[in-house]
């Protein structure tokens, strides 16, 4: 079995980045391209954060082009690649060897460090098809996303068959979504030395103290659809987030970050500026108390607020 790549203790994530089908512009109402984001990709990897997350479903491959070619920069060993197969996008059973063919081009290499299965569907059917690109060294680890436990471990026991296992758990968690802590994930991942990555951890913007109902997000996004509506009611705890990250000379994004950071999961944060990289180095240095995330995860909760994205399943 090979041994897990040591990680950055943050990813980032380039969902953001390109254009097309679920990319940058329709989720996010961004329109960045290689110009844009050169200066990011060199600032992270100046600064030692060189976990970098994308999928073929981020603009039909835009996000990995665009990864593919700025890394290239890079020596292959300075940084470590994450990428998805969406069973939604199969057309056949051939579909996991098809879409990995593609992302390795775009990506410019011949391996993936970590190589995930996007949701659950089908876990039976598709889990098996990744033994042999294992075996083969195509890909180096096998990671899960948006799956529930019950999910996770039919996984975990369909890779054991072939001496392999299930290295990583990606899915939605923040300070409004705490359904992988609260139904076991983050304890079963614990107890069975799988990383856990959360995404979502400033749920798009809404969670970075930026916006707020005199500045909402972007109108024509579908990100500015479904949070503008929640901004007055996460008020309170965007003000109590504020008032501890003054206490330490940190945003909220950052305090944000350290929450997710605290609960022992790898945060993976959306890019689009070096000035995002800088702050998450700091988000590092953000120590929450016992109290303070208490309060913060109380106020969360009287928000009552559903941020469950249409593609998640249950947990």
């Amino acid at each position: 079995m090979a041994t897990q790549p040591k990680l950055p203790a943050i990813a980032l994530g380039t969902w953001s980045w390109g254009i097309g089908d679920a990319g940058g512009d329709q989720i996010f109402g961004h329109h960045l391209d290689e110009s844009d984001l050169r200066p990011v990709v060199d600032a992270a990897m100046q600064g030692g954060l060189t976990l970098w997350d994308t999928a073929y479903a981020y603009g039909a491959g835009d996000s990995e082009r665009i990864l593919g070619d700025l890394l290239n920069d890079y020596a292959r060993e300075t940084y470590t690649l994450s990428t998805k197969f969406t069973p939604q996008l199969a057309t056949d059973d051939q579909a996991v060897t098809e879409m990995l063919a593609g992302s390795l081009k775009r990506l410019k290499t011949d391996y993936i460090d970590i190589y995930w299965i996007h949701n659950s569907d089908d876990v039976a059917r598709w889990t098996p098809k990744l033994i042999p690109l294992l075996q083969s060294g195509q890909i180096r680890q096998v990671g899960v996303s948006n799956h529930n436990l019950a999910q996770i471990k039919q996984a975990n026991q369909i890779l054991g068959t072939a001496g392999f296992k299930v290295s990583a758990v990606q899915n939605h968690f923040s300070l409004l979504d705490r359904a992988s802590e609260q139904e076991g994930i983050l304890d079963y991942c614990r107890e069975n030395d799988i990383k856990f990555f959360a995404y979502m951890v400033l749920e798009q913007g809404a969670l970075t103290g930026k916006y707020d109902m005199v500045h909402p997000l972007p109108a024509d996004s579908s990100r500015g659809n479904v949070y503008n509506p929640m901004l007055p009611e996460l008020t309170k705890l965007v003000q109590r987030m504020q008032a501890i990250g003054t206490t330490q000379d940190a945003t909220v994004a950052e305090v944000a970050t350290a929450w997710a950071l605290a609960k022992g999961t790898l945060p993976i944060l959306g890019v689009t500026k070096p000035a995002y990289v800088d702050s998450a180095k700091r988000a590092l240095a953000v120590k929450l108390s016992a109290n303070e995330i208490r309060d913060l995860e109380a106020l969360a909760d009287a928000t009552h607020l559903d941020t469950h994205g249409g593609w998640e399943h249950s947990i």
